[in-house]
């Protein structure tokens, strides 16, 4: 696993934009559309950010690849509001205590395109990012603490660590002779037991790097300096300037329609 862009992705001019910006577009549209449950305004929100897609640079594989967890999200919660929402209307189908009716189909539809309109910008903004460059604009650019800024970025670089030390423990403990056998019984402890040594092998690699960083004077009470100025320009208006309007026509589009209901009033 890599958080480094790849060259398809850097080359792309959404990627040459802040990710402050990034970051702000996908904050109005999400915070936009958990005002109101509707169908409607998800419906519009989803199209809009389907047009945009093309312009990101992310290939189809690496969408479905980023995405598959937002799309596994959207499928469980759409079930389970079927199944288990409040009831209103004609009810189709009953078993026990679980009912499906209309009013819970259409429940079931706006939860389920909510979390697409919600999950699949956000990922696919994030894979247009570079790490660094968002640290840098939260902490210049956002006025965020720098130790705070800092100590999240060095955690985000270690993830692609933490997956290679996973596969690496799952080696070692196959050639031991324990990777293997015993049943679903025997695949539970294992997966404990190693997710335990994972555990510990992360504590000790982070108190090492938080021990490096404090001796570099990372920790300092100091004002910070940095080596790369992070801007905010024409592109990062623009950006920002569509996500507002993407969440603009999803309000209008479900209160023309009569179905934008404010669920904060």
């Amino acid at each position: 696993m890599s958080l480094v862009l790849t060259g398809r992705l850097r080359s792309s001019r959404i990627a040459r934009v802040n990710p402050v910006a990034k970051l702000a577009a996908a904050l109005l549209v999400s915070l936009t559309l958990v005002l109101s449950i509707d169908w409607v305004s998800a419906t519009v929100a989803l199209a809009l950010e389907a047009a945009i897609l093309p312009f990101t640079g992310v290939g189809a594989r690496q969408f479905w690849l980023r995405t598959a967890p937002v799309w596994v999200a959207a499928v469980a919660a759409t079930v389970a509001t079927a199944l288990y929402g409040a009831d209103a209307g004609f009810v189709l189908w009953s078993f026990g205590f679980v009912t499906v009716s209309q009013g819970s189909l259409m429940l079931a539809a706006a939860i389920g395109l909510r979390v697409l309109a919600i999950g699949l910008p956000g990922v696919v903004l994030f894979a247009t990012s570079d790490p660094t460059e968002l640290a840098d604009g939260l902490a210049q650019l956002v006025h965020l603490p720098a130790r705070f800024v800092l100590g999240a970025l060095a955690a985000l670089r270690l993830v692609g660590l933490f997956v290679d030390d996973w596969r690496a423990l799952a080696r070692a403990r196959r050639a031991r002779g324990i990777g293997d056998g015993g049943g679903p019984i025997g695949w539970l402890r294992r997966l404990g037991s190693q997710a335990f040594a994972l555990l510990v092998l992360s504590l000790r690699r982070g108190s090492k790097l938080a021990t490096a960083m404090e001796a570099k004077g990372f920790g300092g009470s100091q004002r910070r300096t940095w080596a790369r100025a992070s801007r905010f320009g024409r592109a990062e208006v623009v950006m920002v300037l569509i996500g507002a309007g993407v969440a603009g026509c999803a309000v209008a589009a479900a209160v023309a329609a009569g179905s934008w209901n404010l669920v904060v009033s």
